[in-house]
């Protein structure tokens, strides 16, 4: 009997805490959103299964001993290796998104940048707010590098806010990465009522002109370009930027096809695979049930608003100066959320006049927006760090 007691000890039944199941609660939630209502699943998909791997007590599959190997778990070596470290994950999954991006909407309409450019206000609300907080709470609540961390949540962009978090909160990782795919999966409900608020039915019945034919050659020297200019002003910035922009040369070189193919495939798929896996198993009951968790929460989602209102306003305003109008629907789309921001603004457009086709048009300030929020990460890498 005493046998199988200390048995059963050394069980995961005897070690689970409450706060472990409600997270398999939420892991479970996440799998059912991907499988069910099939909504971001290769995102929500791994994160939760990842969610609720990290809870089981007594794996070891989290655990990392820097100084052995021996014994160290497979996401606890991931998670040290492959992003507080070295820090490699987030750049590869920007290499295999580069090899999937068309810039010629915003070469064709380079104004369409400043839409991106405008939706990076929610990061610099939620930086400002992260340390207002901090003033009214307890100096220690968060510190600069954290509410840098936090900040980048306002990008709607998973990569960035993970590479960011890692460089400047190892700690909150878990927590930054998984509020930032949550609230870029909840862009259909996060966003509509925004865009349809701060826009009139006039406004939404705007259409605009097809955007001109890009050459090849515009679509070489712009990546190329942008990379040199960027890296040069932001350097903390180059392992996002100057991978995204390698994986659009292989694009557009077009002379390289099974290099582009394995970027935005094999690539692009297995950093998935484990940088979201890796990220959920940060999510573990005794960092979820805390008060800087519940204030995350509520940073990320002011972030996110108040990116999705900046791209709407400053369209507005654009509108005051320029002879062919812009439907401000398509200023929504300058947060990162790639390409599901740009969507929504053709599904609002075409609501209010099906004669409207603005997904080339919101494309460009939503490849604009992943540009920014990795510049400004790179800024504040650079500033805090």
């Amino acid at each position: 009997m005493t046998e199988f007691l200390d048995f059963l000890k050394e069980s995961g039944f005897y070690n689970l805490r409450w706060g472990n199941v409600l997270l398999f609660g939420l892991g479970t939630l996440f799998i059912l959103f991907a499988v069910l209502k099939k909504q971001e699943p290769y995102v929500l998909l791994p994160i939760g299964l990842g969610i609720i791997i990290g809870n089981l007590p007594l794996t070891g599959l989290v655990d990392f001993n820097q100084g052995t190997v021996q014994g160290s778990g497979i996401f606890g070596i991931t998670f040290f290796y492959g992003l507080s470290f070295w820090n490699i994950l987030p750049p590869l999954i920007f290499l295999g998104l580069g090899a999937m991006t068309d810039f010629g909407p915003i070469i064709a309409n380079p104004k369409t940048m400043l839409l991106g450019a405008a939706a990076q206000l929610g990061i610099f609300v939620a930086f400002w707010s992260a340390l207002a907080i901090g003033a009214w709470t307890s100096p220690d609540m968060f510190t600069l590098e954290e509410a840098g961390a936090i900040a980048v949540i306002g990008g709607a962009d998973g990569p960035t806010t993970i590479f960011a978090s890692a460089k400047l909160a190892p700690e909150l990782l878990g927590i930054t990465g998984v509020v930032a795919y949550s609230y870029m999966a909840s862009v259909v409900f996060i966003q509509p009522p925004l865009m349809r608020l701060l826009t009139t039915k006039e406004e939404r019945l705007i259409e605009m002109k097809q955007p001109r034919e890009v050459s090849r050659l515009e679509k070489l020297i712009f990546p190329a370009g942008a990379m040199l200019l960027i890296i040069l002003l932001v350097p903390e910035a180059a392992p996002l930027i100057a991978m995204f922009m390698i994986g659009n040369l292989f694009r557009e070189s077009g002379v390289v096809p099974r290099l582009t193919d394995a970027a935005s495939n094999e690539i692009l798929n297995i950093a998935t695979i484990f940088l979201m896996l890796t990220v959920g198993t940060q999510l573990s009951a005794e960092r979820v049930f805390d008060v800087k968790t519940l204030a995350i929460l509520g940073l990320g989602l002011l972030a996110f608003s108040c990116g999705t209102i900046g791209g709407l306003l400053f369209a507005k305003l654009m509108n005051v100066f320029v002879k062919d109008k812009v439907n401000p629907l398509i200023g929504s789309a300058g947060v990162s959320a790639v390409p599901m921001a740009a969507r929504l603004s053709q599904v609002l457009g075409a609501e209010a006049n099906p004669r409207n086709f603005l997904l080339p048009h919101a494309m460009g300030p939503n490849v604009a927006g992943v540009i920014g929020s990795a510049v400004v990460a790179g800024v504040f890498i650079s500033i805090l760090s």
